[in-house]
């Protein structure tokens, strides 16, 4: 993974109310590829959290792959 690197979650992360196949945006990548900033925001852009994750919490986005829409409540 690299920075602006399009990801997608593989576990819900309910502290944060997110969900496995939400989408974020790498935002600094550490060396050795072990952990990733990932920042996750609304349709709107509103930030809805950054978080250090490890390469098993998320997968490259599919060029085959749909976006899909929910609807988010802030916790």
């Amino acid at each position: 993974m690299k920075d602006l690197d399009t990801v997608v979650l593989t576990k819900n992360i309910a502290r944060y109310g997110l969900k496995k196949g939400d989408i974020g945006t790498v935002v600094h990548a550490y060396a050795a590829g072990k952990a990733v900033e990932v920042e996750f925001m609304t349709a709107k852009g509103k930030t809805v959290a950054v978080l250090t994750l490890e390469s098993s919490d998320i997968r490259s986005i599919a060029t085959n792959e749909i976006l899909h829409a929910r609807g988010f409540t802030s916790i």
